[in-house]
C-alpha cells in the first residue's frame, strides 16, 4: 500500500478591472523592504479596507501609511491608520488612487466603486451554446449572482459569487434550452446587505450540435415532483455522436450539456460542490477531468499519467478507470479502476489465469500523484467469486463516511458492498465489514436470503449520522436473488422471476445485524445491471432502471412517494440509449434550487405501482 499525504498550493490571481491593470506591489531590488497585500482592491464609497505591510527586517516602529503620498489620507482621496486600515471617500473619484508607505517604494492600486452608478455588466459567448459568460464589476466584501428566465419574471438564479477584493467577476449563465430567448440580470449584494441590479440583458441560446437523446417524461398526477433537474450518464447505444453528458429539466429539455469526442461517454459524471462537474471518460478516452459550465477543463488526469505516479512504488498499474469516482472533503480524489492480476494456489483455477479486480486511488490534485491506494487482490479472498473469477469484483460505486474517514464500496459481483479502513489517507485499507448475503450482517428470519443485495449498483448513506447506526440505501439490481432458505435461485424452473428492488437498509455495525426499513419491489422489473437509488429533498425515492429486461433499448427513472406502498410521481423515459445513472440534483449550482418546471397533465401507467 502506498500512503504519503502533504503538499502545498501556490494561487495565482490576475483581477483586471475597467481602467486598471494592478500588477505585483513590491519594492524595487534596491531597497525590498516591503510587500503590501493586497495589490488592487475596489472599494464602495465610505467601505473600510484593511491592507497589510509584510517586511523583510524587523520594524517594531511600524509604519507610515500614505494615500496618494499623504501620510494618514484626506476625505478627498481616503484615509489610512497605522495599522492599515483604509476608509474610502464617501463621494468616489474616477482617478485610482495609491496606497503605500512612507519611504518604501511598494504600492497598491485602489478603485473607488460608486454604488449610485454601479457599472454595468456584460454578456457573451462561450464554446457551449446553452452557457453565457456574464461579466460584472463588484466592490471587496461583495458578491453577485445571476436571476434570468424566459421573461423578466427571471425565476431561476445562479450561485452568488463573492469577491475578497473586489473587481471584475465572471459568472457562467446555465440552465437554458437551445435556441431560446432568456433574459438575464446580475445581482450585487454589498457588505452591508444593499443590493443593486444590472440592466437586464438578453441571449439566444443557440442549436445543439449534435444528437439530441431521445427523452420524454410524464406525471401521473399523484403528488408534486421535488424540484430540481436531472443529471444523466448515458452511454452510446445509438449514434456516436450522441450526447451523453447532459442535464434536463423535469420536462425532458436538455438545459446543459458537454459535447465529449466521438465515441466517448461519461461513466458517470457529478457536480462538485464548486460548481464545476466531474466525469470519468470512457469509450474513446479514459481519464478524469474537473470542467466548469463551459465546458473549460479545469484538471485532468490520465491513465498513463497515474500509472507513472504508482509505478514509483508498486509492482501493478491500472488497466482502465471506470464507473465511479469521489471528491473528498479535503480536495483529494478517489478514483476507481481496474487492474488485472495472473494468480496461482486457487481451487479450480488453472495457475496463470488473468484476474480482473479493482483498486482504488487516493490522488492529491495538488501534488499531481497517488497518496494512497487499495487493491482487491490485497483484502479479498479469490475464493469468494459468486459470478465466477474472470471478472471477480466489478467494483462501481463509492461513498464517504465522514464520522469515521472511511470508504464504502459496492462490488456488484461480489454482492457485497464493504467498508474499507480507509481514515482520511491514514487507515491500512482493512475491510472493515461486508455486507450483503454471506457478509458479516445478518437479516431478521423472513428478509434473508430474499432482501440481500444482489449485482447492487450505487450506494448512498440515508443519514445524518455514516457510522454506529445508520441507513444505507442502493438500487438492487437483483442479480441471481436467492429466493429462499434453500438458497433457490431466481428464474429457475419452478421459481419467481428475478426483479430488481430499491431498498434503504439500517445497518447496526455494534452487533452487524440489518433490517429493511423500506423498499419498492420493481417486480416485474429486473435492471440487470446500472442503475441508481437515493432519497429526494421532499422524502420521494428517486431511481434510475437502467436496463429492464422486460423493456429493451428503454431506461426510465421514476420517483415515486415513500409510502408503504410507493405510489408513481414522475417518471422520465430515455429510449435509444442506456442511462448508466440518472439523479435529481437541485440546480446547477450548488446551494441552489431551482423549482420543479414540469407541467405536463398527462397520466403513465407503471408496470409495477
Amino acid at each position: 500500500m502506498l500512503r504519503h499525504r502533504n503538499g502545498c498550493v501556490r494561487v495565482c490571481l490576475l483581477i483586471l478591472s475597467t481602467g486598471i491593470l494592478a500588477g505585483c506591489a513590491s519594492s524595487s531590488v534596491s531597497d525590498l523592504t516591503i510587500q503590501i497585500t493586497p495589490a488592487f482592491a475596489l472599494v464602495s464609497t465610505g467601505q473600510k479596507f484593511q491592507f497589510t505591510a509584510v517586511t523583510t527586517v524587523s520594524n517594531p516602529g511600524g509604519f507610515l501609511w500614505e494615500v496618494n503620498g499623504v501620510v494618514g489620507g484626506s476625505p478627498s482621496t481616503g484615509t489610512i491608520t497605522t495599522d492599515g486600515l483604509y476608509t474610502a471617500p464617501n463621494t468616489p473619484i474616477p482617478q485610482a488612487i495609491l496606497i503605500g508607505v512612507r519611504n518604501q517604494s511598494a504600492q497598491s492600486t485602489v478603485s473607488i466603486y460608486d454604488p449610485t452608478h454601479p457599472p454595468a455588466g456584460s454578456v457573451t459567448t462561450t464554446q457551449n451554446p446553452l452557457v453565457v459568460s456574464y461579466t460584472l464589476a463588484i466592490p471587496a466584501s461583495a458578491s453577485a449572482q445571476v436571476q434570468f428566465g424566459t421573461d423578466t419574471s427571471y425565476g431561476l438564479f445562479t450561485s452568488a459569487v463573492p469577491s475578497t477584493t473586489g473587481g471584475s467577476i465572471t459568472i457562467l449563465v446555465a440552465g437554458m434550452r437551445a435556441s431560446t430567448t432568456y433574459h438575464m440580470q446580475a445581482v450585487t449584494t454589498l457588505a452591508d446587505g444593499t443590493q443593486l441590479k444590472d440592466a437586464d440583458h438578453t441571449f439566444s441560446t443557440g442549436a445543439i450540435p449534435a444528437s439530441l437523446p431521445n427523452i420524454t417524461t410524464e406525471l401521473t398526477g399523484v403528488g408534486t415532483p421535488s424540484p430540481g433537474i436531472e443529471l444523466l450518464s448515458l452511454t452510446l447505444n445509438g449514434p456516436q455522436t450522441a450526447l451523453t453528458a447532459v442535464a434536463t429539466d423535469l420536462a425532458g429539455n436538455v438545459i446543459w450539456y458537454y459535447d465529449l469526442p466521438t465515441g466517448a461517454y461519461p461513466f458517470p459524471i457529478k457536480l462538485l460542490p464548486n460548481g464545476h462537474m466531474l466525469l470519468v471518460t470512457a469509450g474513446t478516452l479514459d481519464d478524469i477531468r474537473e470542467i466548469d459550465l463551459a465546458g473549460n477543463i479545469i484538471h485532468e488526469v490520465t491513465l498513463n499519467t497515474i500509472n507513472q505516479s504508482l509505478a514509483q512504488s508498486l509492482t501493478w498499474g491500472i488497466a482502465e478507470l471506470n464507473h465511479d469516482m469521489l471528491m473528498l472533503p479535503n480536495g483529494h480524489l478517489i478514483l476507481l479502476a481496474n487492474v488485472a492480476q495472473s494468480v496461482s494456489n486457487v481451487p479450480g483455477v488453472p495457475a496463470g489465469t488473468e484476474v480482473t479486480g479493482n483498486a482504488l486511488i487516493d490522488w492529491d490534485l495538488q501534488l499531481g500523484q497517488a497518496v494512497w491506494t487499495w487493491s482487491t487482490f490485497d483484502h479479498l479472498a479469490l475464493t469468494h467469486a459468486p459470478y465466477g473469477i474472470s471478472d471477480w469484483t466489478h467494483g462501481n460505486a463509492l461513498a464517504y463516511s465522514p464520522d469515521d474517514g472511511n470508504l464504502l464500496f459496492s462490488m456488484r459481483n461480489q454482492n457485497w458492498v464493504v467498508k474499507i479502513n480507509y481514515q482520511d489517507g491514514e487507515g491500512d485499507g482493512s475491510i472493515l465489514w461486508r455486507f450483503g448475503p454471506g457478509g458479516d450482517f445478518t437479516l431478521p428470519n423472513g428478509q434473508a436470503p430474499i432482501e440481500w443485495n444482489y449485482g447492487q449498483h450505487y450506494v448512498t448513506i440515508q443519514s445524518p449520522n455514516s457510522s454506529g447506526i445508520f441507513n444505507l440505501m442502493l438500487f438492487n439490481n437483483g442479480n441471481n436473488r436467492l429466493v429462499d432458505a434453500n438458497n433457490d435461485v431466481c428464474g429457475t424452473p419452478g421459481f419467481i422471476a428475478c426483479y430488481s428492488s430499491v431498498p434503504i437498509f439500517q445497518l447496526n455495525e455494534y452487533n452487524k445485524t440489518a433490517s429493511v426499513l423500506w423498499e419498492d419491489k420493481l417486480d416485474p422489473a429486473y435492471s440487470v445491471c446500472c442503475g441508481d437509488a437515493l432519497v429526494l429533498p421532499n422524502g420521494d425515492v428517486e431511481f434510475d432502471v437502467a436496463l429492464d429486461v422486460n423493456s429493451p433499448n428503454l431506461s426510465y427513472i421514476e420517483e415515486v412517494a415513500q409510502t408503504e406502498a410507493p405510489e408513481l410521481i414522475w417518471r422520465m423515459n430515455v429510449q435509444g440509449q442506456l442511462s448508466y445513472r440518472g439523479f435529481r440534483i437541485p440546480s446547477l449550482y450548488p446551494g441552489v434550487t431551482w423549482p420543479a418546471n414540469t407541467t405536463q397533465s398527462a397520466s403513465v401507467a407503471s408496470a409495477h405501482h
